[in-house]
């Protein structure tokens, strides 16, 4: 009998060890009396069951997509950034695969920033098509924020690369669309296309305010996202408005910092 392979090289076996290896990989060593092996064995069989989870959570988010299955294309809808008091509003429309495998979609709220950024990508090479529309600050003063939602809906649609048969709308209807629409309130957290668009318009939305965080650093966009945080509120008070800040949104502070 050869010598044990050391824990350590088991354990770097187990993390770069795929799904499809784990089955095998706890095979292998389940017989091995250490205690730090035991460790590494009953950590793969987690790993295993919490993929299990996440496979049958996937599946219940697509309820709606199996309702609507014979209607041909389904395309799901949401935006981000319609409470912020800078920025543009976007929104995304994206029409996933029949047979879509990817894992921890969920509502974007719901993710940290670096799943959003990991899954923005996998939902960005997987989709069947995916289009972003967004609205200025100054559209959003000029016909209010829920008429430009719909707005950057309706861009978003026609910046698809394939017409969808059937919206699934995170709990909106949308005017002057002739495409059918369902709207699902909490959409984002029980659909799978709409969870999917959801993290699109998020993650579009935030690399903007990044960016606009390089142009205008004293209102810390980076890190608030336009939103109205404290900081945020303060740097309005001591600088005023910037050339994306909402004015119908922040009149009251513009009024505070003039008396």
């Amino acid at each position: 009998m050869g010598a044990l392979k050391k824990v350590t090289e088991i354990k770097e076996e187990l993390q770069a060890a795929e799904e499809t290896m784990l089955p095998s990989f706890i095979l292998k060593y389940q017989q091995d009396p250490r205690a730090g092996v035991k460790k590494l064995t009953e950590q793969a069989e987690k790993r295993l069951s919490a993929l299990k989870q996440e496979r049958e959570r996937i599946e219940g988010l697509k309820v709606y997509e199996r309702q609507y299955d014979d209607k041909g294309l389904i395309c799901g809808i949401d935006e981000a950034g319609r409470g912020p008091l800078a920025g543009p509003v976007v929104a995304a429309a994206v029409i996933l695969p029949k047979d879509c495998k990817i894992l921890y979609i969920n509502d974007s709220k719901k993710l940290s920033a670096q799943k959003r950024e990991e899954l923005y990508e996998i939902i960005m090479e997987q989709a069947v098509a995916a289009g972003v529309g967004m609205a200025s600050p100054a559209r959003i003063d000029e016909i209010n924020i829920l008429q430009a939602t719909y707005e950057a809906m309706r861009q978003a649609i026609q910046n698809l690369s394939v017409t969808p048969d059937i919206l699934l709308n995170d709990a909106v209807t949308i005017p002057q669309v002739e495409i059918p629409q369902v709207p699902i309130i909490k959409g984002d957290a029980r659909s799978i296309t709409i969870g999917a668009a959801s993290i699109i318009a998020k993650v579009t939305r935030d690399r903007l305010m990044a960016e606009y965080d390089q142009l205008l650093p004293e209102y810390g966009f980076a890190r608030n996202k336009g939103y109205g945080s404290k900081e945020h509120i303060e740097a309005i008070g001591k600088h005023g408005a910037s050339s994306i800040h909402r004015q119908s949104f922040i009149k009251k502070f513009l009024h505070n910092r003039e008396n």
